[in-house]
């Protein structure tokens, strides 16, 4: 593990680490025997817990209660679009407070700056549907720029721009879109789409089986997202927090991402008492699995980015 906390680190400070932030992450610090109740906890459900809480307010049938995609494609089915949107809008524009994992990230510019080092703004890549990490940048007072996937209407499978001022713009030939830069400010992509506060009729969630299917078929997602976005993906290291392989939605990005391939660089997955099955998975795609809890995790990297000496002492 030490000599994985050094090359993260640098790999992080030369600019070089995807963050894959999963369901996961929005868990972090909550007791493990802490039942969810919408407007009763401080913290967001889990899939499994937000498919109940679907199900039970849309009367789905009970064997599927605890499937998210199942529960949500038969809510949009029975009830429509517009009731499944109002739903996750009304749980997902709550006031939940960030996780240590997004602190974490939104506080890595200002450690940047602190000890001298250039500072090389990172994308964050996001399935969740949440705002929170968006949220803990504001309370950082540090400037973003959000690049989410539009899931219905008719501009269906493109990605929507949202700058830190102005409107937003939809990215229409993303191989000539050049409204973003890592030099400029980190970019937050959400390939699930995303909660929007401001405007709920700009909501967008990738939750039904139909939604996932659509995503599936759709070209490859990096000939959908700007150029510049698509070639930091394909030359950089992956940290996924907050996942299983078991999820085959996570399979699904891969496979949009990266097609059959396995990762061009080192990547490494946060999953303590992984399954024989998350081994084979995430072997297959050449993703060391560390076998430690995410908040011991991240307690531990937090601690010696801290702690780094200043500029020209080197890492």
């Amino acid at each position: 593990m030490d000599v994985h906390y050094k090359t993260i680190i640098k790999a992080i400070f030369d600019g070089r680490v995807v963050p894959f932030l999963g369901a996961g992450v929005n868990l972090l610090g909550r007791p493990a025997d802490q039942q969810w109740r919408k407007g009763q906890t401080a913290y967001l459900p889990s899939n499994s817990e937000l498919a109940m809480h679907l199900a039970e307010n849309f009367g789905c049938p009970p064997d599927d209660k605890h499937d998210l995609v199942r529960v949500s494609q038969y809510v949009a089915t029975t009830a429509g679009f517009g009731p499944l949107y109002d739903a996750l809008h009304d749980l997902f524009a709550g006031d939940y407070p960030p996780t240590p994992v997004h602190r974490f990230f939104a506080s890595l510019p200002a450690v940047f700056r602190a000890h001298g080092y250039p500072s090389r703004h990172q994308l964050i890549v996001t399935t969740n549907y949440d705002d929170l990490l968006e949220r803990a940048f504001l309370g950082a007072n540090q400037p973003f720029d959000v690049v989410s996937y539009v899931a219905e209407g008719e501009h269906r499978g493109k990605f929507l721009h949202r700058p830190p001022a102005g409107e937003a713009l939809l990215i229409e030939r993303p191989n000539e879109y050049r409204g973003l830069s890592l030099e400029q400010r980190p970019v937050i992509l959400k390939i699930h789409g995303a909660v929007d506060r401001d405007v709920p009729e700009r909501d967008s969630f990738v939750i039904t089986e139909d939604h996932y299917i659509n995503f599936l078929t759709r070209t490859d997602i990096s000939n959908l997202i700007p150029v510049t976005l698509a070639a930091k993906l394909r030359k950089s290291h992956f940290l996924f927090l907050g996942y299983s392989l078991r999820d085959w939605n996570l399979r699904v990005i891969l496979h949009r991402i990266w097609g059959e391939q396995k990762l061009a660089y080192k990547s490494w997955v946060i999953q303590a008492s992984q399954q024989e099955l998350d081994q084979k998975l995430w072997m297959q795609r050449d993703v060391e699995i560390l076998n430690v809890s995410l908040e011991d995790y991240l307690a531990e990297l937090n601690a010696r980015v801290q702690g780094l000496i200043p500029s020209g002492g080197g890492l």
